[in-house]
């Protein structure tokens, strides 16, 4: 007879479990944090969440240990094994959500993934502890926000290194191409839905503009931690030939899905160089399917994603970034195309630091 499930009070360290009403969390023995470290720690996570607070069912946190495997060459964790873990507790809140009433049973798929910005970098043998949070509902679409701390368990240190904002669809269990109604989510103040449905126009319009860039829609896709992961080494590769330096991931503009990745399907990932700044290069990363197992199907693109790297020295430093020369009237283009990004960008972070009066 097999022994019966630990219950949350008598997890084992390490285990992540869940109890109704709370957040998954995960139990590790460490010693005690400074007390300021960990305040400041937990005001920021805490401030920068803008729904429903950590303790009720529409948040989540799940967390794991950082191993040899998921590091890259300079002993870092590897951008997308993080862009992994963020996807997942997305996958989870949502799905739970968008099941919490009756109804017909549904799995919740990625749509889009907004800007990711990666703060600062996750070593090997830290913890990652992955918060996700609903934050805006419409009739069809879960946007979930994500936050990534690591945790230093020889100190109790802890540090903000990645945000995310996902949007979600509620895909039907018995037929995958119909798309649920999500049920609403409850705000504690009015601001916060006014807020966030200027989100979701936002990333509507975001959604038409690449849609007349690669002339297909935006569909969302079960399961794509694993294709987001392929793109970030593709882009890593790329930023490392051009600079032959260490390179890490600073943010990632938007993945889109295009069209699901079907069963017997070839994927191509490719990556090309679109622009560079004094100290940062942007990669735009194409993901293309090919059916070779059914001749009456073409190729096409199931994904697309602007990553952002930067170079740094051996200490951690960031170095100037050889600057891209673009010769054809395409890359020339893609060129002046990339710079509005970055100046869009530039000017929406420095209308963030404002000084408090």
């Amino acid at each position: 007879m097999a022994p019966p499930l630990p219950s949350p009070s008598m997890a084992p360290p390490g285990l992540i479990h869940f109890a109704p009403g709370l957040p998954d969390t995960c139990v590790l023995p460490r010693p005690p944090a400074p007390a300021a470290a960990a305040a400041a720690a937990a005001a920021a996570a805490a401030a920068s969440m803008s729904g429903p607070t950590a303790d009720t069912p529409s948040a989540i946190q799940i967390c794991r240990i950082m191993r040899p495997d998921d590091a890259n060459v300079a002993g870092n964790v590897h951008g997308g094994t993080i862009l992994k873990m963020i996807e997942e507790a997305g996958a989870i809140i949502s799905t739970r959500h968008c099941n919490s009433q009756d109804g017909e049973r549904c799995v919740a798929a990625l749509a889009r993934v907004e800007r990711t910005d990666f703060l600062s970098p996750m070593c090997i043998g830290e913890v990652a502890h992955v918060s996700a949070e609903i934050t805006y509902t419409s009739k069809h679409s879960v946007e979930v926000q994500v936050h990534v701390m690591s945790e230093n368990i020889l100190t109790g240190n802890k540090k903000l290194t990645n945000k995310a904002t996902l949007w979600y669809v509620p895909l039907s269990l018995k037929n995958v191409d119909k798309v649920l109604e999500v049920p609403p989510v409850v705000y504690s103040r009015q601001e916060q839905e006014e807020e966030g449905r200027k989100r979701y126009e936002a990333q509507k319009l975001e959604r038409m503009e690449t849609k007349g860039r690669n002339g297909d829609i935006v569909q969302p896709v079960l399961n794509p931690g694993v294709t987001m992961k392929l793109m970030d080494e593709v882009a890593g590769i790329v930023a490392a030939r051009h600079c032959k330096t260490n390179i890490v991931t600073a943010s990632v503009d938007a993945i889109n899905f295009h069209d699901k990745i079907r069963k017997g399907c070839v994927i191509t990932i490719s990556g090309r160089m679109t622009f560079t700044s004094n100290k940062s290069m942007e990669i735009e990363v194409l993901v293309d399917a090919d059916p070779v197992v059914d001749n009456s199907q073409k190729r096409y693109r199931a994904a697309s994603a602007f990553f952002t790297y930067v170079s740094l020295s051996q200490e951690g430093k960031s170095l100037p970034v050889p600057q891209l020369l673009p010769e054809t009237e395409d890359e020339k283009k893609r060129f002046e195309e990339g710079k509005g990004r970055y100046l869009q960008m530039k000017a929406k972070r420095q209308g963030q630091v404002e000084p408090q009066p």
